[in-house]
């Protein structure tokens, strides 16, 4: 059962134009303007079928005004990356490529919700943390069946991204399947400004316990462009707390350790996924990676990292993917953390992408990522440590974080 997420990982550049396609015309003269370039090899494909129904779509489609060949040729090379059945490989036209990059960046318009596939159908990974998607009451595993009354079924991501985001103060309404519901429900939401903060820490206690230590609380939302600044300003700011809290001579002000929360974070660059693995591992490997050309790429730690030996616990649940697997998963095969929580996505692939003319842009599955041990988590996620879920019907309780700060004090 295949899942993919809106936010991809191992985003790096990617050329086109190696291998390219002869166009075999068959004497036909379709009626637009072609612009093509013919490639140095002895590969052939019979485009007459494309032109001939271009050409009856053009003469005889009863509405003149709604044949925009622009977006003709984006639906046609959509339509042709979609064909590989490959969710995570997606052409995106220049309103869509524009707002991937929006989101990497930190800031964009919409909903606040991370999107992915499953089934052919569009299901929420997670909302993020104050967002008008979570106020509305969108949660984790919910079902998106329509968008604006339009049915979402075989909808690709891009697709999905463009119809749910907007400008803010915008309405969008979403017809959601809560997980578990007998019933649909429409649900409106009115879209607002989103600002992505990748990392956020303070100083949490047991609510259970009174004879518990607290612990640091690390939470990371993503791996986006302004992520890895982001981190090492919090780093140390943590360490400086940590060297105040451990001269103190009142040893119940000491933490137990740090726990990284790294549940919902749908995942984003691969090298970020190194860069704060590198924070808590002294040597080794963190991710491998196969690529499309057969060639083997291993990412070690590449950095004296900050947080060495403090003890460490990390939090994962169904909405933790793709990057957030990998540092999760780098962390509990080389026995550094505890895995606290839910089982994981399950995204075990890497896009490149590349940015076209006029806007556009391709993402391209080109690899598979594998955990140190040689584990692809592909389609069954990670595993936790200790296995424990939220009730849904006590929200204001975090038992998975009570559960961390429990493990964390029985080190």
């Amino acid at each position: 059962m295949g899942l993919s997420v809106v936010l991809l990982s191992g985003l790096v550049g990617y050329k086109l134009g190696t291998t390219d396609i002869k166009v075999k015309w068959d004497k036909y003269s379709p009626n637009v303007g072609v612009s093509s370039k013919l490639p140095p090899d002895n590969k052939s494909v019979d485009f007459s079928l494309f032109w001939n129904v271009w050409d009856e779509v053009q003469k005889k489609y009863v509405d003149k005004s709604k044949l925009d060949t622009q977006k003709m040729v984006y639906g046609a090379i959509s339509g042709m990356v979609a064909a590989i059945g490959d969710p995570y490989t997606v052409f995106l036209p220049p309103k869509q490529n524009q707002e991937t990059k929006d989101s990497l960046n930190g800031s964009f318009e919409g909903i606040g919700a991370q999107l992915g596939i499953k089934d052919n159908s569009i299901i929420v990974v997670a909302p993020l943390p104050d967002s008008p998607a979570e106020k509305a009451g969108i949660k984790t595993g919910d079902w998106v069946l329509k968008v604006d009354g339009k049915e979402t079924t075989n909808w690709t991501l891009p697709e999905a991204v463009a119809k749910i985001r907007g400008p803010k103060g915008s309405n969008v309404t979403l017809n959601i399947l809560h997980s578990g519901a007998q019933k649909p429900e429409d649900i409106l939401i009115v879209r607002n400004t989103i600002v992505l903060k990748s990392v956020e820490w303070k100083v949490v206690s047991s609510t259970m316990s009174g004879t518990l230590r607290p612990a640091v609380y690390l939470k990371l939302t993503r791996f986006g462009d302004k992520t890895d600044p982001q981190w090492d300003l919090t780093v140390t700011d943590i360490n400086n707390y940590l060297a105040t809290a451990s001269a103190t001579a009142d040893k119940s002000g000491q933490v137990a350790g740090v726990i990284l929360d790294l549940r919902n974070n749908p995942g984003g660059y691969l090298a970020g996924a190194v860069y704060t693995g590198s924070e808590f591992l002294q040597s080794g490997v963190i991710v491998k990676q196969k690529s499309y050309t057969g060639e083997e790429l291993t990412y070690s730690v590449n950095r004296p990292g900050k947080l060495l030996t403090v003890p460490l616990v990390v939090l994962v649940n169904q909405g933790t993917a793709s990057a957030g697997e990998i540092l999760a998963g780098a962390l509990q095969v080389a026995k550094r953390a505890k895995v606290v929580g839910m089982q994981t996505f399950g995204k075990g692939s890497v896009q490149e992408a590349e940015d076209l003319p006029n806007g556009a842009g391709l993402h391209v599955t080109t690899a598979k990522w594998l955990l140190s041990n040689d584990v692809w988590v592909s389609g069954t996620g990670l595993t936790p440590d200790v296995k424990i879920e939220n009730d849904d019907k006590q929200p204001e309780k975090d038992l998975q974080l009570e559960k961390a700060i429990q493990v964390l004090n029985a080190k």
